[in-house]
């Protein structure tokens, strides 16, 4: 006879994995209803209004409690699951956890209600052998100078309060900072503003602990890599400067303005950030190129994209060694590798397949912009014919191919 196998436990009603399960079903649920109704909200009675409502003030308080919890498993977990079920849904959550991620609001009684954000700069920086970790952020003054800078340009409030980590964050570094991690960063660095007693920053500290990943570039090559400039800033939560107007003109005409200071602020302030970032293995100077400030979550994927977009660029133009620009033709389409979308361009020259190379392509992107974007990048080595399909098939084929006009 065969021997009984033993019976698998039941989870208990008040065991943390069950917990953990019914808390990623509930921030699902309720974003994937709260993005319905954002979507319908013209059309919904006033009783269905009333419910939204109070589903928002449960979905803010269910994932304020997970954020300070550090419920990476969860928050992650809800996202995955919204990807499954809607595409708004996801972006609802994803957006929700992001921003709620990078923010702390702060109140207290008989004080004004203060916000505290985590803002990152991405910035692309040319070197002759790449950067020296040995001189990253060795200069007190250009910090202090680049500090100040930040307020007296407009980048931040003249009100606000704002403190920068003295350390550039290599791409991979950023990368492992997860929600919760970051929450527990703006909460320390909210400690560190507020507080006149000194206390340790462990979620900080182990953000930097591992340091930049190693590199194989020699003491004469040409690098350019891509790091990322974190700060925090405290301001009221009324502070007019962040209010961004109702009309859409006036709301155009206010990012303008922003962009603009930013821009002046990339001009002016651009030695000393290279002072703060030190020098190039092989040469002291270093240029740089900045791409636009923005919450932490927001500014990674700039740079993860541009920094995706520019990995491509050199494959296929490595590929070109040899061959005339004006002889090659790019095949773009979608494609899907484990479950993670991408967008793939093949390079082929008389059917013959010299090179392919892919970017990631996010769930929530305006495919028509991306291929936009991809048209201008590979114009810039050159290749102007460029056709499109809906995808490839696996035989690496285009399927329903047609010249993009």
């Amino acid at each position: 006879m065969p021997k009984n196998k033993r019976p698998v436990p039941r989870k208990s009603a008040n065991s943390p994995e069950l917990k953990d399960e019914q808390q990623t079903t509930e921030l699902c649920a309720l974003a994937l209803d709260l993005a319905d109704g954002e979507f319908n909200q013209d059309i919904v009675a006033d009783s269905t209004r009333a419910d939204l409502a109070q589903k928002a003030l449960d979905f803010q308080r269910l994932l304020r409690k997970l954020l300070n919890q550090g419920k990476d498993e969860v928050l992650y977990g809800a996202i995955e699951l919204a990807r499954d079920e809607a595409l708004d849904g996801f972006r609802y959550l994803r957006n929700a956890v992001e921003e709620g991620a990078a923010s702390v609001l702060m109140r207290r009684e008989g004080a004004p209600e203060m916000e505290i954000d985590a803002f990152a700069i991405p910035v692309f920086v040319h070197s002759q052998g790449g950067l020296d970790p040995a001189f990253d952020f060795q200069d007190g003054a250009a910090y202090e100078a680049l500090l100040d800078s930040f307020t007296d340009a407009g980048l931040e409030s003249a009100k606000a309060k704002v403190v920068l980590v003295s350390h550039a964050y290599d791409l991979d570094e950023f990368e492992r900072v997860s929600y919760g991690q970051l929450h527990a960063m703006v909460r320390e660095a909210a400690h560190s503003l507020t507080e006149k007693k000194i206390a340790a920053a462990p979620a900080l500290e182990r953000s930097m602990a591992a340091g930049w990943s190693a590199t194989g570039f020699g003491a004469d090559d040409t690098a350019v890599e891509l790091r990322f400039l974190l700060g925090f800033a405290l301001k009221r939560a009324d502070d007019p400067f962040y209010k961004v107007p109702a009309g859409e003109k006036a709301a155009d005409a206010y990012f303008a303005k922003r962009a603009e200071r930013y821009q002046q602020w990339t001009e002016r302030h651009a030695p000393l950030v290279a002072r703060c970032l030190g020098r190039g293995r092989g040469a002291p100077e270093l240029r740089l190129n900045f791409l636009y400030q923005d919450l932490f979550f927001g500014a990674r994927a700039q740079g993860q994209s541009e920094y995706a977009m520019l990995q491509l660029l050199s494959t296929l133009n490595q590929a070109l060694d040899g061959q005339s620009p004006d002889q090659v033709e790019a095949v773009i389409a979608p494609a899907d590798l484990d479950d993670e979308m991408l967008l793939r361009v093949q390079l082929r020259a008389g059917g013959a397949v010299l090179a392919e190379a892919d970017k990631p392509l996010d769930p929530c992107a305006d495919l028509e912009e991306e291929v936009d974007d991809l048209r201008d990048a590979l114009a810039s080595i050159g290749i102007a014919r460029l056709t499109v399909a809906l995808r490839f098939d696996a035989q690496g084929q285009p399927v329903e191919p047609r010249p993009l006009g």
